[in-house]
């Protein structure tokens, strides 16, 4: 094994240059000395999911992709993902387990966040950028490979269910629209992206077998090999082949269609669909194993290992595995790349609503939830109860059902419209003082019964309290744009096709709505 995705980290980047180092020596004195290949998960936004994202850390901190999508500006996430080539190479992280180009057409679907959104134009033209940004003018030791996914589009998931679980694998097509989820990656092919992810999901009622991507030779090689002439890297999405438990829970190889195959019989399935990596395997004996058998041939295995070689050398692992360790604490995290991290924050701030309460005085008296009273000190002064403000602050997350197990319960689906509760609290509060209610969008939650009573409501997808007081008090503008629709009613979701965008009816703030302060 050689080619590892690095999970937790500590808050010290010389830490975590140091460690690379020592696996890159430990890789060198093996038998052919072939240098590894360190990949992560996102990792510079504001949300923790083992199976999607990872939380900063040392790092600088932007808005999630979802966030990145609200500026609507190509130029930004370019410089972002710049500056993430930076840090990355800086402790030896060498590919990049995104970007995410599916689209967000379920509205209940758990992986919204780290997408661009609702629209192909804008997903396409902001991957494309994203790729640019990682990997480069030119390919080369400078670079991150970027491994776009999910490949051909993972949005379209019947009920919103995610194909994580077994509940969820089925992705289908009732708008025939198949084909419009193919053109976010067409972006990222004419950008130069060097590898592809497949889902978990299987397609259904389409032209392609009903299993797993990861299994499908029509998409990996009919579509993908074939069609599009991609000869990069494939790599699976994580545990396609054993059985493993994740965080105290047995799940199942997401092996969806063939469940019925053993671990064997899987791997020979995903060689002959196209793919070249499995994704989260740890037992290189299988593979051998169907060698030794003659069930797989060394000449099948030449075709892969020749295009993860070919991306070791064109990284420059070959010549110099190794980073400075002296300079990663000055590079990660370094104080210029918080700063633009911060302007690109306020940037993707929207204000979906707003009845005069924004922007807010300076030094007024403020209630405040879910924000820091030492940062809103800052902005007003703040008070214990709505009934001694002049403005309440509230911020809220986008309401999701609580699942059986804990990794379950970190891809958020379900319902999208919040506890009652929740809406009876906002509504006392209301009663008393005109109230500011910023929603983290992770979905497209419903909002109307929280905008009929409130004097203003924003959305945000990962800011800090700075960023956000900034905007609603008037010291930066308001120029975020919604990446996709809000809809009006849980029955409008649930009679809108999943793979077609912008089809929920009468939706209560469209895509691209974002007003002035």
């Amino acid at each position: 094994m050689s080619h590892f995705n690095l999970l937790m980290v500590p808050g010290d980047a010389t830490l975590i240059a140091r460690w690379h180092n020592r696996l890159q020596e430990l890789a060198a004195s093996t038998r052919l000395g072939i240098p590894v290949t360190i990949s992560t998960d996102p990792r510079h936004g504001f949300s923790e999911n083992p199976g999607a994202a990872l939380l900063a850390g040392p790092f600088s901190q932007w808005p999630e992709p979802l966030g990145l999508a609200a500026t609507a500006d190509p130029d930004l996430v370019e410089r972002f993902a710049d500056i993430a080539r930076r840090e990355y190479t800086a402790v030896g992280i060498r590919v990049a387990l995104h970007p995410q180009v599916d689209l967000a057409t379920e509205p209940r679907w758990a992986r919204q966040l780290q997408t661009f959104g609702e629209d192909a134009d804008l997903s396409g033209a902001l991957g494309a950028a994203y790729v640019r940004g990682f990997q480069g003018e030119s390919f080369g030791p400078e670079s991150v490979s970027t491994m776009t996914k999910h490949f051909p589009g993972g949005g379209p998931q019947k009920d919103g269910e995610d194909p994580h679980f077994d509940y969820g694998r089925e992705q289908v097509y009732p708008g025939g629209q198949f084909e419009l989820h193919l053109k976010p990656f067409e972006a990222v092919f004419a950008a130069g992206g060097r590898q592809i992810m497949p889902y978990y999901g299987m397609p259904v009622g389409t032209e392609y077998e009903e299993v797993g991507f990861g299994f499908n030779k029509g998409v990996l090689t009919g579509l993908l090999r074939e069609r599009y002439g991609f000869d990069g890297i494939v790599c699976t999405d994580w545990g396609l082949i054993t059985d493993q438990p994740i965080m105290g829970t047995d799940f199942a190889a997401r092996a969806w269609g063939v469940e019925d195959l053993t671990p064997a019989e899987r791997m020979v399935r995903v060689l002959d669909a196209g793919a070249d990596q499995f994704g989260g395997e740890h037992d290189p004996s299988l593979l051998i194993g169907l060698v030794r058998d003659g069930l797989v041939s060394e000449e099948r295995l030449d075709v892969s290992a020749r295009r993860l070689l070919r991306e070791k050398f064109a990284l420059g692992l070959f010549e110099n595995p190794y980073v400075d360790e002296a300079a990663a604490a000055s590079i990660v995290g370094a104080s210029e790349h918080r700063a633009a991290g911060l302007d690109a924050q306020r940037a993707s701030i929207t204000v979906l609503s707003n009845a005069g309460a924004l922007p807010f005085a300076r030094g007024a008296k403020l209630y405040v939830e879910g924000i820091d009273a030492e940062v809103a000190a800052a902005y007003g002064r703040v008070v214990a109860t709505p009934a001694e403000a002049d403005l309440a602050l509230l911020r809220i997350a986008a309401p999701y059902e609580q699942r059986s197990s804990m990794f379950e319960n970190f891809f958020h689906a379900g319902s999208l419209e919040f506890p009652d509760e929740t809406l009876a609290h906002i509504r006392e509060i209301a009663a008393s003082v005109p109230t500011v209610v910023d929603v983290f969008l992770d979905r497209p939650a419903i909002l109307g019964p929280i905008v009929e009573v409130t004097a203003a409501v924003t959305g945000n997808w990962g800011a800090h309290p700075t960023a956000l007081l900034d905007v609603l008090s008037g010291a930066a503008p308001a120029r975020g744009k919604l990446p996709f629709d809000i809809p009006s009613s849980m029955a409008a979701v649930e009679a809108s096709r999943p793979d077609v965008p912008f089809d929920t009816a009468d939706p209560l703030f469209r895509f691209g709505h974002g007003l002035s302060l």
